[in-house]
């Protein structure tokens, strides 16, 4: 309401004048005011757009002053996020790939603010996150994240995630760019819990494709990580929640990876596992005998399964691979 009486004694027009103003003391706050005003919701942030704000905002995204270049990137962040046509008005002020620079800024607020505003667009939709691929904004943005620490990382890794979750091709463009490595350094690194479970769930957007981009997961020895920030009771419920592998399982047939899970896993986590050995094991001659050799088949002959339920069946299919003296 604050806001709407702001817009509604004409002060939008005389901000966007602000903002083109020389003195640069003005123009920070203008665009820090125009912010506050686009955040609450897309009626608000379409007022600033009608009086020709996404224009004069853009043009500044590489003014040298840092403290500008912050507000100017979290008013375009702050239109973007309601709506795919606010995000598409942004993006076609030509914003890319000079907002790419920001990622690199020595600012880390602009570092900050810049990834904020490509995630925001990323997340709407496929297309959206194909334009930020095509700009190099992926690569960009892994880099970003290798290069800093802390909550500067949160909306780069949140980022990847959404372009990962969108499609196939959009999650393999995250895994060709190197982007498992330093998602996987986030979740070893950080020490708070929403960095961690932000870090878990854009590797769960990754792999949950195909077995192919499961496998880009699993081979980066992150799973185990996972399971461990699942069962560790000092983790928030969020990282729990995050953490569950069960995207990556479910789509997993590289079993390498997923046999020292069997040692650890939980009954609900457990199920997800046998399951994937019972699709795979009966296809596969080699897994087979490597499965005996490593104890694997010895460990599920002492999983404890309800009869009749889901796991149980995935057992006895396992066990249907092998003669019988071999099970016994």
């Amino acid at each position: 309401e604050l806001s709407q009486a702001v817009v509604d004694a004409g002060a939008v027009p005389l901000l966007v004048l602000c903002i083109q103003e020389p003195e640069i003391a003005l123009k920070r706050i203008a665009a820090s005011t125009l912010s506050d005003i686009s955040k609450h919701s897309p009626e608000l942030a379409q007022t600033v757009v009608d009086a020709g704000a996404i224009a004069h905002l853009a043009q500044m995204i590489l003014n040298p002053d840092a403290k500008l270049k912050r507000q100017v990137l979290s008013a375009l962040s702050q239109i973007a996020k309601h709506s795919v046509d606010l995000a598409e008005l942004v993006v076609e002020a030509e914003i890319f790939p000079v907002v790419l620079t920001c990622l690199k800024d020595s600012d880390e607020y602009v570092k900050k603010n810049g990834a904020t505003l490509i995630r925001e667009i990323a997340k709407h939709t496929p297309e959206l996150s194909q334009l930020i691929v095509n700009a190099g904004g992926v690569a960009a943005m892994i880099d970003c994240i290798g290069s800093c620490r802390g909550t500067v990382r949160l909306p780069g890794i949140m980022m990847l995630g959404y372009v990962a979750a969108h499609s196939e091709n959009l999650s393999m463009a995250v895994i060709v760019s190197k982007g498992i490595p330093p998602l996987c350094a986030c979740l070893i690194e950080e020490h708070e819990d929403h960095i961690k479970a932000a870090a878990a769930w854009a590797l769960g957007q990754v792999g949950r494709h195909t077995p192919e981009h499961a496998r880009a997961v699993a081979v980066a020895n992150v799973l185990p990580t996972l399971l461990a920030m699942y069962m560790d009771t000092c983790s928030s419920e969020d990282l729990q929640m995050k953490a569950t592998l069960k995207n990556i399982l479910q789509k997993c047939t590289y079993l390498p990876a997923l046999e020292p899970l069997l040692h650890d896993a939980p009954p609900n986590i457990m199920k997800h596992i046998v399951g994937q050995f019972s699709k795979v094991l009966p296809h596969d001659s080699k897994a087979r005998r490597l499965f005996v050799t490593t104890g694997g088949l010895k460990k599920v002959q002492e999983i404890k399964a309800e009869p009749g339920s889901l796991l149980q069946e995935y057992i006895n299919t396992i066990n249907n691979c092998y003669p019988e003296e071999i099970v016994r």
